[in-house]
């Protein structure tokens, strides 16, 4: 199998580490190899904690919710069992549309534990009296739905992060003790500075909380990781990168702030520099996120602006992206960076593999729909540009803006490139393509629906209403071949031929195996 018939890459340029001209079969066989890894291994169960509720009558104590959270889950972590980090709940909360707080039914409860593929959510309270803290928790087995009986702990409330490593021991008693120490933490009052701070919502608020953490407490690093996050997202990157070149270079976040220092001079236009830093990191232990950002400097730096009309020498940028799906296949990031690269370098039939490689693997994946439809207009396939083009504009009003303001003969804007900001996340705690798998099983059981109506619709002859509810199946699951059959059966028996050959043509290549498909198709031609 081949992605243009010839059982190479689409494109037959040259340099860096994987050459473009390798076969395909070694990439593709990069994207099987790793999952079937992991399967050979018996993974650690995966925790979940959720923020804990507030029991106490003290609203001033709403920091402890997040507290409770972030404290248990790295003394699961330093117990050698695996858990779900902030960043990756958080994200889980906003697929479900649920606010990131403690008071959630069970039944939510479980659902965001589903979504991020945990083995046990766990849940509880605390309470303080008298500056005594009572910390009660539960775990729920999700396999199963067992609650567990109740866990307490209790002691002073300077002695929270102890009370906490007590419980994380309880909560998970089989995890290897000693695996790992839990980093350290300030004072309590610069770690509730902290945890205001990863709480606020304002970016000012937030700099102000994270500011005073650090003014008390100089040696906690986490913090100025969490601020180097806010003056990158206000687009302050010198005073990112200067936040992040203080933390010590024997710290045990010191790899991580160097990559961050390299994302940071990424951004300043400091290509040199960013590709050294990557590329030292990356030789001490590879990692998807450094080979990724190597191949977004090696696109930046091809000698024109991203978008410009002259062609691009991307075949670094090309061999980067590979390298880093190897390691990593589920990313649909990589995937988009590895077509837009394709598309940058004018070649549309390697972009189109790519991308569509990427919105198999998140089909809400917007600007990926659109970069598709633009390459697919290139090739000629006109039909299936317009649909991925609308698919986009339905995903997102951006694109309507896009397509007012691009000028003529430019039909994407530059810097569509992504570049990640996390390193070194273990296989088993990479819920992103949980949290997409999980996105993707609700779009498919609706877009079941909808191709169940339209079969109905179609057989009691009602093709406009028929052809509506297909519309709505290939919407919500683009590569849904038995739909795209029944579109080419209705546009065959009303006479709408070149339609027919165009649906039909999605139908087989979504899926190779459907002969109905290519026997109408054939009769065609």
């Amino acid at each position: 199998m081949s992605c243009n018939g010839r059982g190479t890459l689409p494109g037959d340029h040259t340099a860096g580490p994987l050459t473009r001209a390798g076969t395909l079969v070694l990439l593709l066989a990069s994207l099987v190899a790793p999952a079937q890894s992991v399967r050979a291994q018996t993974p650690s169960p995966l925790y979940l904690v959720v923020p804990f509720e507030n029991a106490s009558s003290e609203a001033r104590l709403y920091w402890l919710s997040e507290a409770s959270a972030v404290v248990l889950t790295d003394n699961l972590i330093a117990r050698g069992a695996a858990a779900v980090q902030r960043d990756d709940r958080l994200r889980a909360f906003e697929h479900l549309r649920v606010p990131p707080v403690a008071t959630l039914s069970h039944a939510t409860i479980i659902r965001i534990g589903q979504v991020v593929g945990a083995a046990y959510v766990v849940l509880g309270a605390f309470d303080v009296k008298d500056q005594a803290l009572v910390v009660r928790a539960r775990t729920i087995r999700l396999d199963t739905g067992r609650l567990s009986p109740e866990l307490e702990e209790r002691g002073a409330l300077v002695d929270l992060l102890d009370i906490y490593a007590r419980l994380a021991g309880r909560v998970a008693p089989d995890a290897a003790p000693g695996a790992a120490q839990p980093p350290p933490y300030p004072s309590l009052p610069a770690f509730e500075q902290y945890i205001k701070g990863l709480l606020a919502e304002s970016l000012e608020a937030r700099t102000a909380f994270l500011t005073q953490a650090i003014r008390l407490a100089p040696a906690f690093q986490r913090a100025r990781v969490a601020l180097w996050e806010i003056h990158t997202e206000r687009g302050a990157h010198q005073q990112a990168l200067d936040l992040v070149r203080d933390i010590p270079p024997d710290h045990r976040l010191a790899r991580q702030a160097r990559f961050l220092a390299g994302v940071s001079m990424l951004h300043l236009g400091q290509s040199q520099a960013a590709f050294d830093t990557f590329s030292e990191l990356n030789r001490d232990r590879p990692d998807p996120a450094l080979l990724n950002n190597l191949g977004v400097v090696q696109l930046r730096r091809a000698g024109q602006p991203s978008g410009a009309a002259a062609p691009r020498p991307a075949g670094g940028a090309v061999s980067y992206f590979g390298e880093a799906i190897k390691l990593d296949a589920n990313d649909p990031d990589l995937f988009f960076n590895l077509g837009y690269t394709y598309w940058l370098d004018r070649d549309p039939q390697g972009a189109i593999y790519w991308l569509r490689e990427a919105v198999r693997r998140n089909p809400a994946d917007d600007a990926a729909h659109y970069v598709l439809g633009v390459a697919l207009q290139a090739a000629g396939s006109t039909a299936e540009a317009a649909r991925e083009k609308e698919l986009a504009r339905r995903l997102s009003s951006t694109y309507v803006e896009w397509e007012a303001k691009q000028p003529a003969g430019s039909p994407l804007p530059g810097g569509l490139e992504r570049i990640k900001q996390q390193i070194d996340v273990p296989e088993s705690m990479r819920v992103g393509a949980a949290v997409v798998a999980a996105e993707q099983r609700d779009q498919q059981a609706i877009a079941a629906f909808h191709l169940e109506r339209g079969r109905r619709l179609f057989d009691e002859g009602h093709d406009e209403e028929a052809i509506g509810e297909l519309r709505r199946t290939v919407f919500l699951s683009p590569y849904e071949s038995d739909a795209h059959l029944l579109l080419g059966r209705i546009y065959l028996r009303t006479g709408r031929e070149q339609e027919a050959i165009e649906a039909l043509t999605i139908a087989i290549w979504s899926d190779p195996g459907n002969a109905e498909a290519k026997a109408l198709l054939g009769s065609l031609k």
